[in-house]
């Protein structure tokens, strides 16, 4: 790992990978509790507490895809193997989670806990060795900024391609029910796990020409489980020791938790309280992911400007404070009726859609700043981590990034699914819009989704805040690791 330049095709390709993860994310994030509880009728807080309990799998398969990469020896690096290891049986159970082969409740609670438990240790296997090595592949701090931008930018491509392949090809031509007809989950999630698959594996196979430059693992480590685990302790027990990583994990935890409420909860609100149909839904939902991509290019620049630390605390109050303003605006009075119509150049246009776009949009981009400027922090956190220790963890500190991250539709599930539960929220394929619900619980929902969950993200704030790795500290441990490493290859 030098201080070096990267080339726009690595770039791409690693960035691109993160495409796979866009797609996973929106398959498990958006459609899999709604799927399971407004489709297949299975209780919301069973589905979300079958998909929760995976989180508790991720942090194990999180942590030891993290140590074994940061240790494993061989020709192909520390990095690719398990790459190159994870995205057939991942892309499998993707689609085996649209393609259950029971039908009973019980049935349909153990097959949604199996396979999300496999298909989230199998992310973790790609996940955690491919964030790890953007972080080995330069020490250039604009360079590592721009790393985490195409990680973004892609990561909102696969959003945006799943969410179209379903609301424009699969549920117009093969739903009768639109996002009501399990006919169309199917072949639209056989489409993404072949998609998915395919990205995964582009990003693995094209940045294989930098292994040679990429730190490797001390050699004469074995490989038995007792080994593992000790490892394990020793890599998290020091990764936990560092002040900046915990100020990080644990304020990002709390977002992601809130996104992943918020993520389950969408196509609640679209369908139910904003009453949107899938002829303009596509609009509100790809508006986030469109100001999320443009946002993450316009992040190194903000952050050479006003730094990363305030760009990340700015983007999370900026998503906080948009997930909570459309809906207090509705609750007060102040907002558009749903079918409110309004004429540009005389075409009409539905007023709550166009509204919610232009949120969305807004929201995306500034929170953009956020996700970016975490992710070069915690790259910037395995630097000083190298500099107090004299080892590089970066699989030790990205599994625990992962972690956080799939915490997004695991806790949030979790959290989704039983306060549906609360509100009384019915289920079933015959629940197709506001009128099929009391009005008393759609003010429920509004209410659980806003102010009540976005008030997490001003209590992130709160640990941001204590992050204390400033630019001129940072460059110089830069320099001071760069001498090391010239005295130990002399």
């Amino acid at each position: 790992m030098k201080n070096r330049k990267i080339p726009f095709h690595i770039k791409f390709a690693f960035g691109i990978g993160q495409a796979g993860e866009g797609m996973f994310g929106t398959g498990l994030g958006f459609f899999l509790l709604f799927y399971y509880s407004q489709i297949l009728g299975l209780s919301p807080g069973l589905a979300g507490t079958a998909i929760g309990i995976a989180v508790i799998v991720d942090a194990a398969s999180d942590v030891i895809a993290g140590s074994l990469s940061d240790h494993w020896q061989g020709k192909n690096g520390r990095r690719h193997p398990f790459m190159y290891a994870s995205f057939v049986p991942l892309s499998l159970c993707f689609f085996l989670l649209f393609f259950p082969l029971v039908e009973s409740e019980t049935g349909l609670f153990i097959w949604l806990t199996v396979f999300t438990n496999i298909a989230r240790s199998m992310m973790s296997l790609y996940h955690v060795p491919h964030i790890a090595l953007g972080a080995e592949l330069t020490t250039d701090v604009n360079d590592r900024s721009a790393l985490v931008a195409y990680r973004q930018f892609f990561g909102q491509v696969g959003n945006l391609f799943a969410l179209s392949a379903f609301f424009l090809v699969f549920s117009p031509l093969l739903g009768d029910g639109g996002r009501f007809s399990p006919e169309a989950y199917r072949p639209w999630a056989m489409f993404v796990a072949i998609a998915m698959a395919a990205t995964i594996f582009w990003s693995a196979w094209a940045t294989r020409s930098v292994i040679p430059t990429l730190p490797k693992a001390l050699p004469g480590q074995s490989f038995n489980l007792k080994e593992i685990f000790s490892r394990l302790h020793q890599d998290f027990r020091g990764v936990a020791s560092n002040k900046n990583f915990r100020c990080l994990f644990l304020g990002v935890l709390i977002v992601f938790i809130m996104v992943g409420v918020t993520g389950t909860l969408d196509i609640y609100m679209i369908t139910y309280f904003w009453e949107l149909d899938d002829a303009i839904v596509l609009p509100v939902l790809v508006a986030y992911a469109i100001g999320n991509a443009m946002g993450t290019f316009a992040s190194v620049g903000l952050f050479v400007r006003f730094g990363k630390k305030a760009c990340l605390i700015f983007g999370a109050l900026a998503f906080a404070f948009f997930q909570t303003l459309p809906v207090v605006l509705r609750l007060v009075g102040w907002f558009p009726d749903n079918g409110s119509v309004f004429a540009i150049a005389g075409v009409e246009t539905n007023l709550v859609m166009l509204l919610l776009v232009m949120m969305k949009i807004l929201q995306g981009f500034m929170t953009a700043q956020a996700n970016v400027g975490y992710g070069s922090m915690m790259a910037d956190v395995c630097d000083e981590h190298e500099y107090l220790t004299g080892k590089r963890s970066e699989g030790a500190f990205f599994a625990a990034v992962a972690f956080s991250a799939k915490a997004t539709s695991g806790f949030g599930a979790v959290i989704a699914g039983w306060g549906l539960e609360i509100i009384s929220w019915p289920t079933g394929a015959n629940i197709r819009s506001s009128a099929d619900v009391p009005s008393e619980t759609i003010i429920s929902l509004g209410l659980f989704y806003g102010p009540m969950i976005a008030f997490l993200g001003f209590v992130s704030v709160l640990f941001y805040v204590g992050y204390k790795l400033t630019p001129a500290l940072h460059a110089q441990m830069l320099s001071e690791l760069e001498i090391r490493r010239a005295k130990s290859s002399s």
